[in-house]
């Protein structure tokens, strides 16, 4: 299966339908690099012309931004937006929900206006339009309590689609005590992944107390929709002496698991 980037492309004197925006967790840690994997083997089976940037990616500038410095955040995006512009991009694919705010949400006031859509959201209208299926069985028995991310709940109102992905799969679905608009935050959101954690009134890491609700539903798989809560589920799970019994998916990686691509 061969990933082209934009650059390629042009070569060819044609543009893709859509740019799969990896992020800088998708691209460098070894845990996300799988859910990149996965989500461009999904892409490829539903015959969608998708690129990459590759090497002319840059971080969006969402750590910087949340960390208080505004001038690299600007910096990196100006630079991402005429990159972009200069390959005439117009959609956008990402896995990750803190890229999906920032390229949505935070790129348009600097001239940077895409259609910007989360896997959860593709993957949903591909198996609305046939274009991808789930195979039956792979999951029969299994409980998946599923995870809500605050940069695609909270903070962008999606809920719905990655719970529609998962209700096609052969399982029992599991929602967490604190869902939805209620829902509990992993731990690394706003640049804390980046950084030691503060003294605070509880000896209970937030990831700990999220990881112990999760596993109140006796899971057999936490599913989540972002690379970093995936990070923080996973040291939560290891955490509890569960990672043998319990194991941590983003719901792309689900659907490749069903289909045994």
């Amino acid at each position: 299966m061969k990933v082209y980037t934009l650059a390629e492309y042009a070569g060819m004197e044609t543009e893709p339908e859509i740019l799969f925006w990896v992020g800088c967790a998708g691209s460098f840690d070894p845990r996300a690099q799988k859910i990149t994997q996965s989500l461009a083997k999904i892409l490829h089976h539903a015959g969608i012309k998708y690129a990459v940037l590759g090497n002319e990616e840059s971080c969006t500038g969402d750590p910087a931004r949340r960390a208080g410095n505004e001038f690299i955040f600007q910096m990196m995006a100006l630079q991402n937006i005429e990159t972009m512009k200069m390959y005439n991009v117009n959609k956008i694919v990402t896995a990750c929900p803190h890229c999906f705010n920032t390229l949505k949400n935070e790129y348009p006031e600097l001239g940077g206006n895409y259609d910007v859509v989360h896997h959860t959201q593709l993957i949903q209208t591909l198996l609305d339009e046939g274009k991808i299926s789930i195979d039956g069985g792979a999951f029969a028995g299994k409980k998946i309590a599923y995870h809500d991310s605050c940069y695609l709940g909270r903070i962008n109102d999606i809920y719905e689609a990655p719970r529609n992905v998962l209700n096609k799969l052969d399982a029992d679905i599991k929602e967490a005590p604190r869902n939805r608009k209620n829902g509990f935050c992993c731990g690394a959101g706003g640049a804390q992944v980046f950084k030691e954690e503060e003294e605070s009134s509880t000896d209970t890491k937030v990831n700990i107390e999220r990881v112990e609700e999760l596993l109140s539903e006796k899971p057999d798989i936490i599913a989540a929709n972002c690379p970093y809560c995936i990070l923080m589920m996973n040291d939560g799970v290891k955490s509890q002496g569960k990672e043998d019994d319990v194991m941590v998916y983003d719901i792309s990686e689900l659907i490749v698991q069903a289909n045994n691509w």
